[in-house]
């Protein structure tokens, strides 16, 4: 509701209203307190009363209730006592235009993004892996982003997956290592995402952000909500979705500066998942969402239980507090109605932290900003009932509203347009292989050669087929005249529309009507029985062919000699005959091959090395294992046994030997 050109949230008990100003809306704010404390009729008010001044909202509905903004609500004792109790004049229940979303495109209009716009951050939290699979999984987004292979859906990635993994070892001397057990734990994590439904919110159309910022004939902005009850399941999912939502946002609006009212209002519900777990590079981006958004218009929201849910780096840039109940039973619990109560601007009516654990519900200690940016004096307020209804909206009448929508029908349709996994199945044609619609030297790279290796120059006269047209009859041999050949082209592919656009090369020298096609047809003849005429020696021309370069990934513009090949109708480069090397260059050789000798001996003498070194340390290993076995009780107890038995061993035949010894002499 509406206190002039400001949002009136709630009535202290003077009374007096308690009131958010527009132009302070992106400092952002939070929204917490206990379950059941009142929170999400917290937010519900928010909600209309931006809308009621034109500014669009985005919102995540956790549990379902907030979908009743639909329809206008309805009187009851409770909801008159409040009014009363907040001394508002009057009173109108309405609804609000909403449009629902749902990622999974059962409650609402379909979410989608494509795996590039995710990126490999979120895709990586998304999908929970460690340090080193994240990295290998940037990884697989350059190889993609560098042979043109475009990621829209998981099917896609998976393909380029599969792909990076058969040829891990060409792609490590230039990418750095990428082993192949960690594609497969990729993999893996990405089955398990499927299982679980996320493989709907990857493909196109992607959602446009424009979408989000519409507002009515009647100047109401329009209310987004997202249906999350079901992604809520997956707390992994839920958080990284919405990161990915407001990076979208923040990358996408324009700079704008302070407004009057902000362009766009986000509410965050369960805030806290948004930073559990959060690597640190991640939780930066956020941290500088947040502090850069506000310039673009942009005002976040964030609704948790305790402010201490929240980074403190994040916290600090929450201007508007609304703060509901806390309940302290344990140490901890008081730890955090501290934190709530020190972010507050005191008010020395009351103590701040003894009115948290004492609000009753729907009763909140709120502070908003003021005209000049400072926080204003907490107070403690009732909040008051939304106009709309509370609660959840009937499955038939969010069918209604659904259909009703100006979006219905645009985000229901998947499309699927040429991406890697159509390339790299081969269903359609390559980047690197295309037929014009005239003759043409195209580059054709032989089929069962891999792609990360540097292809073959081969060379096909391409032509489109002829028209059906009756056999020419047999004539004599002729020397057919020369014919100008046509205009040359050759595809180079555009990011911006994901597709090839012709670009012209100039043109060839002419070549024989014979080598290019079929000759034209002639008028009939009697047919003449002549000898075969000894085949002509092949033409050579050089002609502007596209070569592979492998150092920069990319197709230059090349001049070639060219022979046509009759047996096959290919174009290959002349074989030039080698001249013999002179002394410079036969210096050169030598001086390789023994570089090359002096290396591998290098290479021989570290591998003994390393043999002995690793031998050493064995023995080391049993030595100690040995010193250790000693040194034990039970150890100690066996040497004493060996030892003893030795000694007595030792004096029954020294004892034998003495007597031999002395009946030796003695019988002398």
């Amino acid at each position: 509701m509406l206190y002039g050109q400001q949002i009136w949230l709630g009535t202290t008990s003077r009374p007096s209203a308690v009131t958010m100003l527009p132009s302070m809306a992106n400092r952002h704010g939070l929204i917490a307190g206990a379950t059941g404390t009142g929170k999400t009729v917290t937010l519900q008010v928010l909600a209309e009363g931006f809308s009621s001044m034109g500014v669009p909202v985005f919102m995540a509905d956790v549990k379902g209730d907030l979908s009743g903004m639909a329809m206008s609500g309805e009187g009851s004792e409770k909801v008159s006592a409040r009014i009363q109790a907040c001394g508002v004049p009057r009173f109108d229940f309405r609804s609000f235009p909403v449009t629902f979303w749902d990622l999974y495109g059962e409650q609402g209009h379909p979410v989608r993004a494509t795996v590039l716009q995710m990126g490999p951050i979120l895709l990586s939290r998304m999908l929970g892996l460690n340090e080193t699979q994240s990295g290998v999984l940037s990884l697989v987004f350059r190889i993609a982003d560098d042979e043109h292979m475009l990621m829209l859906d998981m099917r896609d990635l998976k393909a380029v997956l599969q792909y990076i993994g058969e040829n891990a070892a060409h792609y490590t001397l230039t990418y750095g290592n990428i082993a192949t057990s960690t594609i497969g734990a990729i993999q893996r994590a990405i089955t398990v995402l499927e299982d679980q439904g996320g493989d709907r919110f990857f493909g196109e159309p992607a959602l446009e952000i424009q979408d989000w910022l519409r507002v009515t004939d009647k100047g109401e902005g329009m209310i987004n909500i997202l249906a999350a009850d079901r992604l809520f399941r997956n707390p992994g999912m839920y958080s990284t979705f919405m990161l990915w939502l407001l990076s979208e946002v923040y990358e996408s609006m324009p700079e704008v500066g302070d407004l009057e009212k902000p362009r766009l209002v986000f509410f965050f519900d369960e805030a806290h998942l948004l930073f559990n777990g959060c690597p640190k590079s991640l939780l930066e981006k956020i941290q500088q969402m947040v502090r850069l958004i506000r310039s673009k218009g942009v005002g976040v929201f964030f609704i948790t239980q305790s402010p201490s849910d929240l980074p403190v780096a994040v916290l600090g840039q929450l201007g508007n507090r609304v703060q509901h109940a806390l309940r302290a039973y344990t140490p901890l619990d008081m730890k955090a109605v501290r934190i709530a109560a020190q972010t507050f601007r005191p008010n020395p009516e009351f103590d701040t932290e003894e009115a948290i654990t004492g609000l009753q519900t729907g009763e909140a200690l709120i502070s908003f900003l003021e005209e000049g940016g400072a926080p204003a004096v907490v107070q403690r307020a009732t909040i008051l009932p939304p106009q709309s209804q509370i609660g959840i909206l009937a499955t038939g009448q969010r069918r209604l509203v659904i259909e009703g929508s100006d979006l219905f029908g645009k985000y229901d349709q998947v499309q699927d347009r040429r991406s890697a996994y159509e390339i790299l199945a081969g269903t359609v044609e390559s980047a690197e292989t295309y037929v014009p619609d005239v003759p043409s030297l195209v580059y054709a790279p032989e089929a069962d050669a891999p792609m990360e290796e540097t292809p073959s120059l081969v060379y096909q006269a391409t032509m489109a087929p002829p028209a059906a047209q009756a056999a020419p009859p047999v004539m004599p041999p002729v020397s057919p005249a020369p014919v100008p050949a046509p205009s040359q082209g050759f595809m180079v592919f555009d990011p911006a529309t994901g597709s090839y656009v012709q670009k012209e090369l100039p043109s060839m020298t002419p070549l024989h009507s014979a080598d290019i096609g079929a000759p034209a047809p002639r008028p009939a003849s009697p047919v003449l029985e002549v000898p075969p005429a000894a085949p002509a020696p092949a033409p050579v021309t050089t002609q502007p062919v596209l070569v592979y370069d492998p150092a920069t990934g990319q197709y230059r513009q090349q001049m070639v000699s060219l022979q046509l090949d009759p047996s096959t109708g290919h174009y290959a480069p002349v074989q030039q005959p080698q001249r013999p090397l002179n002394a410079r260059e036969q210096e050169k050789l030598e001086k390789e091959a023994e570089k090359a000798r002096k290396e591998q001996e290098r290479k021989e003498k570290e591998r003994l090395a390393e043999e002995r070194r690793r031998k050493a340390e064995e023995r080391r290993e049993e030595a100690a294992a040995r010193a250790r076995k000693n040194d034990s009780v039970l150890g100690r107890i066996q040497n004493t046994v060996i030892s003893t038995a030795t000694r007595e061993v030792t004096k029954g035949v020294t004892r034998g030997l003495m007597g031999s010894i002395s009946s030796l002499f003695g019988g002398k």
